[in-house]
């Protein structure tokens, strides 16, 4: 994988490391203590409209709000327009979480990231995500596809659309792209998710979260405009399989049973 390619698919959407870690410290696995941390990165996370709270709250202080959760009702929704499995009926959580594309979903409530840019005195640009949390009405969970059912579909997709990007002689305006994809077919590190996940899962989720920032690097054209617009909707139509088949991974892998 060439350098711009590893350097734009370091981070996972923010939903999965948060259903992650609190379904597994929910289930005992992990002390609240490490939450925040694994959660926020080096990044600042902040949550709003906690019941109980006037202003924004650190993440630390916001995560209590799961404390009488069993770990099954900790669900990663990831949303797009036409497809909203996992969400509950019409309302602001719902449109709020295809808005964003991303959600973590309970019984009663949701939490959305919202990324909100600040610039210093000093001219100096960083960010702040806040987990604003919304009332959820009562709903059950759709019918889940199981870790290796989305495994499989997953290895499916990625060859499809690695033999129809070769086809489409993506390397000659995307060459990041084409060598990424490649080097996704081999099995990537488990080491990504917290203890209670099987190996299955954190495989899967390892390879999917790195693929998920692969075709966010496919979705912006090629320097110099080396991609005219045929090829740029040959080149989504070859993807929209593989992007379904990742979300539907991520959401398999961190919704998957624990074990001790």
């Amino acid at each position: 994988m060439s350098p711009a390619a590893d350097a734009a698919t370091r981070t996972a959407r923010r939903s999965t490391r948060f259903v992650a870690w609190v379904r597994a410290w929910r289930a005992g696995l992990v002390p609240f203590d490490e939450l925040a941390d694994e959660i926020a990165g080096d990044e600042e996370h902040l949550v709003a409209d906690v019941p109980g709270t006037w202003t924004d709250v650190p993440l630390g202080q916001g995560l209590p709000v799961f404390a009488k959760l069993h770990p099954d009702d900790i669900r990663l929704v990831l949303p797009v327009p036409g497809d909203p499995r996992g969400l509950p009926g019409p309302g602001p959580l719902t449109g709020a979480a295809l808005l964003a594309g991303e959600a973590v979903i309970t019984p009663g409530f949701g939490l959305i990231p919202e990324v909100r840019r600040h610039t210093s005195g000093s001219g100096v640009e960083f960010e702040t995500v806040v987990w604003r949390v919304l009332p959820a009405p009562e709903h059950r969970p759709v019918f889940q596809m199981g870790a290796a059912e989305a495994e499989a579909e997953l290895t499916a997709a990625l060859g499809e659309a690695t033999t129809r990007l070769t086809k489409l002689d993506v390397a000659q305006w995307r060459p990041e792209l084409a060598g990424a994809l490649q080097a996704l077919r081999s099995p990537e590190s488990t080491a990504t998710l917290p203890a209670g996940f099987d190996p299955r899962s954190r495989r899967l989720f390892a390879r999917a979260s790195v693929l998920d920032r692969v075709l966010a690097l496919a979705e912006t054209n090629a320097p110099g405009g080396a991609v005219n617009g045929y090829e740029a909707q040959q080149r989504d139509e070859a993807l929209r399989p593989l992007t379904a088949a990742c979300r539907q991974a991520l959401v398999a892998a961190c919704n998957a049973p624990l074990r001790p």
